[in-house]
């Protein structure tokens, strides 16, 4: 049983790494980020993302060809672990195109969530 839930949490976003139960969605925001079509980069660094990030309520809110992050905090209810997920995307006619998902898992955007609420 031990294995099938690690290989399990591998392939699910919401399940713990540490203990491979499913994780609990603490929160989930929208923000636009300053790229356009065509000029996308990958960013790895929390602090990328801390200065560039602009909250919006709705995807209708993102200009055309401007990208977007939608961001999903988990919470594990078994061992507390934390856990951060960004996905890049590109709206285009009512639809996401993605481009990276990022996982931060060491609270490097707690406190710029909890401020940006």
């Amino acid at each position: 049983m031990g294995m099938f839930r690690k290989m399990r949490s591998i392939f699910h976003d919401d399940w713990c790494t540490k203990c491979q139960n499913q994780m609990d969605e603490m929160d989930r925001k929208l923000y636009m980020l300053p790229m356009t079509v065509g000029h996308y980069s990958s960013h790895k660094e929390a602090e990328y993302y801390k200065k560039n990030l602009y909250r919006v309520n709705r995807k209708s809110e993102i200009p055309a060809g401007q990208y977007a992050c939608g961001i999903v905090s988990y919470k594990c209810p078994s061992c507390g672990h934390r856990i951060v997920k960004l996905s890049i995307f590109l709206p285009v006619r009512d639809q996401e195109k993605y481009e990276d998902t990022i996982f931060f898992e060491h609270g490097e955007l707690d406190l710029f969530l909890m401020e940006n609420n």
